[in-house]
């Protein structure tokens, strides 16, 4: 057992009085949150990765690197994905689809991927907090995640740092995503584990 189950939280101090806390707050954020995503543009933006004949991933920063686990998972479903800025990235073309995330849908790279796919005939999807951005308006697929932007200091949607509930909850969304395309694939853990890496 460990200690707070044999004394409970109320004896813990310090660091460990903080992080007990902490993890429950992260936690509730997330799950509200998550909560007020409407599944229905996550099927709309679902459809637009079954469709796809390759998908690119885009983001900066935490952003760029949750879409990055997101696209190994879809690799991992046999799906052909590349990510943006790559060397071995290819161009992009008509059939194809740019899934992209920003929280405050302006970010100046993200956003001119998203033009430039749209310019070559591909199609977008998006992650962000701003339905009217600049980022959602170049978009085929938007995905509203409530949360605050990374600007957003002392919001009172969070009481967590910058853009981490955004990240946080998109990687939720990510994850949740890939669940649900595995459940229709129908494919065994096995199937998908000959497609992982094994060059580390």
């Amino acid at each position: 057992m460990n200690a707070t189950t044999e004394a409970g939280p109320a004896a813990l101090t310090g660091t460990a009085r903080a992080f007990h806390h902490n993890r429950g707050l992260v936690l509730d954020e997330i799950g509200s949150v998550l909560q007020q995503v409407d599944p229905l543009e996550v099927a709309a933006l679902v459809t637009e990765l079954r469709l796809a004949d390759r998908i690119f991933v885009a983001g900066a920063g935490r952003s760029g690197l949750v879409l990055k686990m997101a696209a190994m998972r879809l690799m991992h479903l046999g799906l052909t994905v590349h990510v943006v800025g790559e060397t071995t990235a290819p161009a992009i073309r008509a059939g194809d689809l740019l899934l992209a995330a920003s929280g405050s849908g302006t970010t100046a790279g993200v956003v001119k991927a998203a033009e430039t796919a749209a310019a070559h005939g591909a199609r977008v999807a998006a992650y962000t907090t701003a339905p009217g951005s600049p980022l959602a308006a170049a978009a085929a697929a938007v995905v509203i995640i409530p949360a605050a932007r990374k600007t957003d200091h002392g919001s009172s949607l969070t009481r967590q740092y910058s853009g981490s509930l955004f990240e946080q909850v998109l990687f939720a969304a990510t994850e949740a995503v890939f669940q649900s395309l595995w459940d229709e694939d129908t494919s065994a853990a096995e199937d998908l584990w000959l497609r992982h890496a094994n060059l580390e």
